[in-house]
C-alpha cells in the first residue's frame, strides 16, 4: 500500500464500495481499506433491497409515471419531517435513479422490481401499496475467482446456488398453504441443480449487490487493503488529510490529498456505545449487522470535530434471540394466528407493523414501566403447521436447544404456557380470547391489523375475511421470545446533501465525508420501504464522491 492517495475511503460495504467505484471513475487514485477480511459488510448480509424512486428497474416495470417523484417527495417529507432538512431528503431522490444508471454502466450488477412489495408506510402522502424497491438480478460470481473467498458470510446458511429472491421468499413462507410455496421451492431446487451442472457460481440479494460493486472496484483498478483498522483520522489546520490505520499489528499513516470517505458501518457490535446511546434494554448480540461494525468511523469522526444526531435510534426489528445467533423476525410477525404480548400478557401493537415501527412499540412501553422486553410471540400448533418459522418448515421440530436456553416454550394449554413462561394466565387468555373474536370478525378492533398493504404482503391470502388474522386455539401452544434487535444503528456524523461531514455549527469539517451507518440517517427515525438503508448508502458515497472530484484541488490540499 502506498503512503498517499487523492482519496481514502474507509469501509467495504455498499456505502465505501460505491464511494471508491465513483471517485475511481473520476480520474481519482483511490484506495478502499477495510477493517474485517471480507468485502460486502451489512450490505452482503441483507436482502439486497433498494428503495430508489424512479429508477430504470422501476421504469422497465411500468412502475413510474409522471409525478412520482414528486409523490416520493410528498411521502418522505410526510414520514420524515423536519427531522432531516429537506435539501438532503430531495437530493437523494433526485440523484438517486442516476446512481443505478452510473452502476448499471461500471458493474454487472442489475436490478429488478419486487412486485407489490408495498412502502412500509403505504397509506401516508406519497406512500405507493405496489412498492418502490428493486433488488438485483441474480448472478454467476465466477468472474471475482479467489476474490469471492472474500465475500462477507452470510446471515443465515443456505446451501451454494440456492436462490431466493425477495417475492420467492413471500411464497416460501406461506409453506403448502398455496400451490405457490411448493413450486417455488422446486423452482428454485432446480436452479440450483441446473447451476451446479454447469458450473455457476450463483448469488443473489445483498451478496449480489457487494459483488457486483467487488467486480466493479477490480475492473477500476481500485486496490482493497483487508485486515487494516481505522484507528484515527489525520487532522492539520482543522482539515481532515489522512487516516491513521492498524495493520499486521502497527500503526501507520496513509495521507489523503483530495478527501477521506468514512463508509465504515454503525456501533451495533460496541456494548459500551450501545448502552451509551440506545434505549435500554440493549445486547450486541441480538443485532445481526457485520460484526465489524463496531462505531470506529463514529469515533474517529466526534474527536475530529464531526456533529452528530439520531444516535439513540437504529434499523430495528423485532428479533428472536436463538443460540449463537439472531433471528430478525419479518413474515413471522404478518402471517395468521400469532400475536406478540408483554408481560402483562397483553397485546400493544399491530404486530404486522413495519419493523423499525414495531420496535419503536417495544421501547414506548420501557418507558412507560410496562416490560415489552422480552416480549413473546405466542401461536397454536395450526400456525406451527402451516408456515416457515425462523427458517424451519411448517411441522419441522423447533431444536431442543432453543427450549433449553428458554427462547421457546411450549405447552397443552394458555394457562400452562402462561405458567411456563412467568406470564399472568387469566391476562394472556384473555387477550388471546379478544383476538380471536377478530380474527372471526376480520376486524382488529384494537390495533388495525390487516388494514394495510404493507400488513398484507407477507400474509396468508387463503385465509379469510382478513389474511392477517386467524384464532389461536388448537394445543400445544408455543411462545417464542422476542427482544428489540437490530439491522444496524441509524444514528452517526451530521452530513449534508454532498454527503460532507458537518460541524456542530454547521459549517464543513474541511476533507471528510460520510456514507451509510455511520452517517445519520436521511431516513430520520422511520424507514419507507425495502431498501432504505441501501438505497442512501450507495447513493450518498457516489455524491461523496462527486464532490471530492468537483472540489478544486487547492482547496482539498
Amino acid at each position: 500500500m502506498k503512503d498517499s492517495y487523492d482519496v481514502v475511503v474507509v469501509g467495504a460495504g455498499g456505502a465505501g464500495m460505491s464511494a471508491a467505484l465513483a471517485a475511481a471513475h473520476r480520474g481519482l487514485d483511490t484506495v478502499l481499506i477495510e477493517k474485517s477480511s471480507y468485502f460486502g459488510g451489512s450490505t452482503a448480509r441483507s436482502g439486497g433491497g433498494v428503495w430508489i424512486p424512479g429508477n430504470y428497474a422501476l421504469r422497465a416495470a411500468g412502475q413510474v409515471d409522471a409525478g412520482d417523484r414528486d409523490e416520493a417527495k410528498r411521502y418522505l417529507d410526510a414520514i420524515v419531517g423536519d427531522v432531516v432538512p429537506k435539501v438532503r431528503r430531495d437530493t437523494y431522490l433526485d440523484r438517486g435513479p442516476e446512481v443505478l444508471d452510473f452502476l448499471k454502466e461500471t458493474t454487472p450488477l442489475r436490478f429488478t422490481w419486487v412486485p407489490q412489495y408495498a412502502d412500509y408506510l403505504p397509506e401516508r402522502p406519497g406512500g405507493r401499496a405496489a412498492g418502490r424497491s428493486v433488488e438485483p438480478v441474480p448472478m454467476d460470481a465466477r468472474f471475482l475467482g479467489d476474490e469471492l473467498d472474500r465475500l462477507h458470510p452470510p446471515y443465515t446458511k443456505a446451501p451454494a446456488n440456492m436462490i431466493v429472491m425477495q417475492a420467492d421468499f413471500r411464497k416460501i413462507s406461506l409453506g403448502l398453504r398455496t400451490i405457490k410455496g411448493p413450486l417455488t421451492m422446486a423452482k428454485v431446487f432446480l436452479k440450483r441443480l441446473l447451476a451446479i451442472a454447469l458450473g455457476r457460481k450463483m448469488y443473489a440479494m445483498g451478496n449480489a449487490i457487494a459483488i457486483g460493486l467487488r467486480k466493479g472496484l477490480s475492473d477500476a483498478g481500485v486496490p482493497v487493503e483487508y485486515d487494516t483498522a481505522l484507528a484515527d483520522l489525520l487532522v492539520e489546520d482543522g482539515r481532515v488529510v489522512g487516516v491513521v490505520v492498524e495493520q499486521d499489528g502497527a500503526r501507520r499513516e496513509i495521507r489523503a490529498r483530495r478527501g477521506v470517505v468514512l463508509g465504515s458501518g454503525g456501533f451495533e457490535h460496541n456494548q459500551e456505545l450501545r448502552e451509551k446511546f440506545l434505549p435500554a434494554p440493549t445486547q450486541e448480540a441480538w443485532s445481526t449487522g457485520a460484526a465489524s461494525n463496531t462505531g470506529a468511523g463514529l469515533l474517529a469522526g466526534t474527536a475530529a470535530g464531526a456533529a452528530t444526531d439520531l444516535l439513540d435510534d437504529a434499523w430495528w426489528g423485532p428479533t428472536i434471540p436463538l443460540p449463537g445467533r439472531a433471528w430478525f423476525c419479518l413474515a413471522e410477525r404478518n402471517l395468521p394466528g400469532s400475536i406478540i404480548v408483554n408481560s402483562a400478557g397483553e397485546r400493544y401493537m399491530n404486530e404486522a407493523l413495519p419493523y423499525v415501527e414495531a420496535t419503536h412499540e417495544i421501547y414506548k412501553g420501557q418507558a412507560t414501566g410496562v416490560d415489552h422486553v422480552p416480549s413473546y410471540m405466542v401461536f397454536d400448533q395450526t400456525y406451527r403447521n402451516r408456515y416457515v418459522f425462523a427458517g424451519l418448515a411448517g411441522r419441522q421440530p423447533f431444536p431442543g436447544r432453543w427450549y433449553k436456553e428458554g427462547v421457546v416454550t411450549r405447552a397443552d394449554s394458555l394457562d400452562a404456557l402462561a405458567e411456563k413462561v412467568g406470564l399472568p394466565a387469566d391476562a394472556l387468555v384473555s387477550t388471546v380470547g379478544r383476538f380471536n373474536g377478530f380474527a372471526r370478525s376480520g376486524v382488529d378492533e384494537d390495533f388495525g391489523r390487516g388494514e394495510s398493504a404493507y400488513d398484507k404482503y407477507y400474509s396468508d391470502p387463503t385465509v379469510k375475511p382478513n389474511c392477517s388474522l386467524a384464532p389461536i386455539e388448537n394445543g400445544p401452544f408455543y411462545a417464542v421470545k422476542i427482544v428489540p434487535g437490530d439491522l444496524g444503528t441509524k444514528g452517526g456524523l451530521v452530513t449534508d446533501e454532498h454527503a460532507r461531514v458537518l460541524r456542530e455549527d454547521g459549517s464543513v469539517l474541511p476533507g471528510l465525508y460520510a456514507a451509510g451507518n455511520v452517517s445519520s440517517a436521511v431516513m430520520g427515525n422511520t424507514y419507507p420501504g425495502p431498501g432504505g438503508t441501501i438505497g442512501p448508502a450507495i447513493v450518498f458515497g457516489y455524491l461523496a464522491a462527486e464532490q471530492i472530484a468537483a472540489t478544486p484541488e487547492k482547496e482539498s490540499a
